[in-house]
């Protein structure tokens, strides 16, 4: 076996290890192996969460040798900071690291520079192993970092002809119990799961993960002026709520942002979706459609800043699945033709070319599992 080839076999060990990190996270999940000269693991790691040792130190410490010599193969470019924890980069130069194989550069500019640290040092990096890889490993984060805020999915249920609620209110249940299940698999992946107070007050849920184990329940975010009642369940003490009094998105953004939040799941209601569109502040959205009309009630949107049909927010289909009797849609903005006269929504995460393998341009990673719940399941 080639350098390249034992390299690539070490690198797809390390992002399996990566996965096992918490996705919901401030910070990204990164996997890391040191190998020898004969292209044998001897060490391997990965970062448990923000404020834990990074996937390096946890590798280093792993070795029942010395480190000098070994080759490290890492998903993400080893930081040159000091945050919570030492810079990666000094660790390795310490250790007596001889090369470096990097899966993605760090975008991040606090924490980048690692790389030129480590050549500065003497020490061979190549980078752009499995970029693509390493990229889809941390989509939400990356995002974030890239655009200064938490990347928004919008999920809402309707009946067939957009309808969120019965006329008289009613709303429980409209899409079925797959749906619900699959509800709490999407919660799972997001480190906050926002409501206007409008839904709070009327629904009164719960907002929780459930059948699913997390290493913590996601922040409960709910914006409006508005107070809650003592007894709401969003008062509980089985996951954390904050309230955003707050009727700007990109206020509501900012702090959870600064919070370290990188994915919302935005449940509504209508009117606080149509306040994210209308400032061109949402990025994905998670559509389950139920095979029922009911001519009068609630519509899903409202307020989304569109007058006349020119100016509607078009939409990219990505998915298109069944989940038990509904339809789930996942979908986002179609930027290339959104009305110059509104504002558009945020560039989408791109990639540039990395030194030392071939670049192959970041495209979408789309989720199988397409999971989504309804303003009437809102608990």
């Amino acid at each position: 076996m080639d350098h390249e080839d034992s390299w690539r076999t070490s690198m797809e060990r390390a992002l399996e290890l990566a996965v096992r990190g918490p996705a919901p996270d401030p910070n990204p999940r990164v996997g890391c192996v040191l190998v020898d000269d004969h292209g044998l693991i001897v060490g391997q790691g990965w970062h448990h969460g923000a404020g834990t040792p990074h996937a390096e130190i946890e590798a280093l410490r792993s070795l029942s040798r010395p480190a000098a010599g070994l080759t490290a193969v890492v998903t993400l470019e080893p930081c040159n900071h000091t945050g919570r924890t030492g810079p990666c980069a000094r660790a390795l130069i310490e250790a007596g690291i001889a090369r470096v194989v990097i899966g993605q550069t760090d975008p991040n500019p606090v924490a980048a520079g690692g790389a030129a640290a480590l050549e500065e040092a003497g020490i061979q990096v190549i980078r752009g192993l499995l970029e693509d890889q390493a990229v889809a490993l941390n989509e939400d984060w990356l995002f974030a970092v890239r655009h200064g805020r938490p990347k928004v999915v919008w999920k809402y249920a309707a009946t067939l002809d957009g309808r969120s609620a019965a006329a008289d209110g009613t709303s429980r249940w409209i899409t079925s119990p797959q749906a619900r299940v699959q509800v709490h698999r999407e919660r799972a992946r997001c480190a906050a799961v926002m409501v206007g107070t409008g839904t709070a007050l009327a629904d009164d849920p719960r907002l929780t993960v459930r059948g699913v184990d997390v290493p913590r329940q996601p922040l409960r975010v709910v914006v409006g002026l508005r107070e809650l009642p003592v007894g709401a369940q969003l008062r509980s003490e089985e996951a954390p709520t904050v309230l955003l009094r707050e009727h700007d998105p990109a206020a509501v953004l900012a702090e959870l942002d600064r919070r370290g939040i990188r994915r919302v799941w935005l449940e509504g209601g209508p009117t606080l979706a149509g306040a994210f569109w209308r400032a061109g502040l949402v990025d994905e959205v998670v559509a389950h459609l139920a095979p029922a009309l009911l001519g009068d009630g609630a519509p899903a949107l409202i307020g989304a800043g569109v007058s006349t049909l020119g100016e509607a927010h078009r939409l990219v289909i990505d998915e298109v699945s069944m989940i038990g009797p509904d339809i789930c849609v996942r979908a986002r903005p179609d930027c290339e033709h959104e009305p110059r006269s509104r504002p558009g929504s945020p560039p989408r995460p791109g990639s540039r070319p990395r030194p030392g393998f071939p670049h192959r341009p970041v495209r979408p990673h789309l989720d199988p599992q397409c999971g989504a719940q309804r303003r009437p399941d809102h608990e």
